[in-house]
């Protein structure tokens, strides 16, 4: 019985083991979506393809299976820009397929007609056009092996609609799933960064987006090999954003994350550092320079990859392969030479105070009862309404800086931002595709207005696939994190104030449930309901940005607090 491309292309998705699609069907991609609907692939249709690209993309996070997200030709597979950009610079595997024109008329001017490969070139590992129906399963191993070997990210394919509807060979079937396996770092890399991390005096670990998504190997996950290797050796671990949970923060090791615009307590850590073991950091995730301002500090590189080239980031050693394989091989190295020696590492300087006052600032504002509510306010109750391995979205904006910085995190991926692109607008839609992950978790969508009102048509995506979500929508009529920076290096802000729907009759317009926090003890009750719900829940709180430049005022008048 013989079979379209389209009906191929779904058999070696099945075969590479995706279960959903998320995107937006069109008059040339109509065999694709119509052979979808006959197979055990669930197809998500969404409001808008930026949406789908953000679904895929949180999912791909949480599983580091790739995802897909679909959409037509054209406009349709611009759409979906946004969310493969943002998978690939926040090392996200992703698979965007989109329909294309047929090859009798791609060579010349014709409707809607744009060439989508090196539009996508740029924002992706790989961007290939379909160019025969033949090459389709050899074409899709391409793509997933591409996009889920480290270092991860997105890939685009372009289908032909002439090719789409072809019919292919009966003998033609997908390809068998070949899985790449780390190396391991050599015992000459293992012994270097050794003797460097024995002659250190003030030696810290920087944990990063690597770490959180680094497979387990051989039954342990990287997280507990960080953990052992701390325990071992004293020495502290920050983690970058990206990193927020791979370390627990109510660890006595654990400084919290770096990362914020501003010298914040964690960044003393780094500056006393004489030797940084940076453990699947990516540079694009924080600037070096912030963590190693002098460009002084002996570093040793844990990553799949070598690392990339600057000056504030001179790599003493690297040890490539499994991150956490290499911990388990560092950890090794070091008690035997300890036990040899007799000798253990020189102590580092004291430094649970720097976890003391970021729990000290979020105390300081737990039971604050002034409406509208502190920042602190929010992150510490939405800690209380969610379990240690729930998840939370914490969207790009004024949110995400408070979030990032204060947010306790206990697991690796619990608290999910981007920081590699900082896209606006992802949490909503990418909370939808965080709950298809992980659906036995509470996930949180904390967002600012601003990115809410961008993707707050995939409210009805929500209630008409039946995902549960829970959005939590931090109100302060304005780009609050735009208005922040303007006000620190300008005196005055401008161009960032805006009007809000009623969010309560919004939601309620989609046929979810709204609520409007109106005194500081409501928001608590309210997530812990939205949180257990079935359904779908907004929940708007307003927010005090007069916080804002009190922060950063009080870091930049502190001192070294270790």
């Amino acid at each position: 019985m013989s079979a379209t491309a389209a009906q191929l292309l779904v058999r070696c998705l099945e075969a590479e083991g995706v279960e959903y699609v998320f995107g937006i069907p069109g008059e040339e991609n109509i065999h694709f979506v119509q052979a979808l609907a006959d197979s055990k692939i669930r197809y998500v249709l969404v409001r808008h393809e930026q949406a789908a690209s953000f679904m895929a993309e949180m999912y791909g996070r949480l599983t580091q299976r790739a995802a897909v997200c679909s959409a037509t030709l054209g406009p349709g597979a611009i759409n979906l820009q946004l969310g493969v950009a943002d998978a690939t610079t926040n090392s996200t595997p992703l698979i965007a397929i989109s329909a294309q024109v047929g090859r009798d008329r791609s060579y010349k001017e014709s409707h809607q007609g744009i060439d989508l490969v090196p539009m996508f070139a740029p924002i992706t590992k790989w961007s290939a056009l379909v160019p025969t129906p033949e090459s389709v399963p050899e074409i899709v191993r391409k793509a997933f092996k591409t996009a889920q070997t480290e270092r991860p990210g997105a890939v685009y394919l372009a289908i032909p609609e002439d090719i789409e509807a072809a019919e292919v060979p009966d003998d033609l079937t997908p390809l068998r799933i070949d899985r790449v396996r780390p190396n391991e770092p050599t015992d000459a890399q293992v012994e270097r960064a050794v003797e460097i991390l024995r002659a250190a005096e003030r030696p810290i670990v920087l944990a990063g987006h690597g770490a959180a998504r680094d497979a387990s190997h051989g039954g342990t996950s990287t997280a507990d090999q960080l953990l052992r290797f701390a325990e071992s050796t004293g020495i502290p671990v920050a983690t970058t954003f990206h990193g927020k949970g791979v370390f627990p923060d109510d660890h006595e090791l654990g400084l919290g994350a770096v990362g914020f615009m501003r010298h914040d307590y964690v960044n003393f850590g780094f500056d006393a550092a004489d030797a940084i073991v940076a453990v699947g950091y990516e540079l694009q995730e924080f600037d070096p320079k912030k963590i190693n301002p002098k460009g002084e500090a002996r570093i040793v590189h844990l990553h799949h990859f070598p690392a990339e080239v600057d000056r504030h980031y001179p790599v003493d050693v690297g040890l490539h392969g499994s991150i956490g394989r290499s911990l388990e091989l560092l950890t090794d190295g070091l008690e035997a030479a300890n036990a040899a020696t007799g000798e253990r590492l020189p102590a580092p300087r004291e430094t649970p105070h720097v976890a003391a006052l970021l729990k000290e600032e979020l105390d300081e504002h737990a039971d604050d009862e002034r409406v509208p509510l502190s920042p602190q306010r929010i992150v510490s109750d939405t800690r209380r309404a969610l379990g240690r391995d729930d998840i939370v979205l914490a969207d790009t904006g004024a949110v995400k800086m408070w979030m990032a910085r204060l947010y306790p995190t206990y697991a690796p991926n619990a608290c999910l931002l981007s920081n590699g692109l900082s896209t606006m607008g992802f949490a909503l839609p990418g909370a939808l595709g965080a709950k298809l992950a992980r659906p036995d978790a509470k996930v949180l969508a904390a967002t600012g207005d601003g990115a809410f009102l961008m993707h707050a048509q995939e409210l009805e995506t929500a209630v008409r696939e039946e995902i549960p979500l829970c959005v939590l929508v931090w109100e302060d009529d304005g780009y609050g994190l735009i208005e922040w920076k303007m006000e620190m290096e300008l005196g005055t802000s401008s161009s960032v104030k805006f009007g809000n729907p009623d969010v309560v009759a919004f939601t309620e317009s989609f046929g979810g449930r709204g609520v409007r926090i109106t005194s500081a003890d409501q928001l608590l009750p309210a997530l812990e309901e939205g949180l257990a719900s079935d359904g779908v829940t907004v929940i708007a709180v307003p927010v005090d940005y007069s916080e804002n430049l009190r922060l950063t005022e009080r870091l930049g008048d502190l001192e070294d607090p270790l």
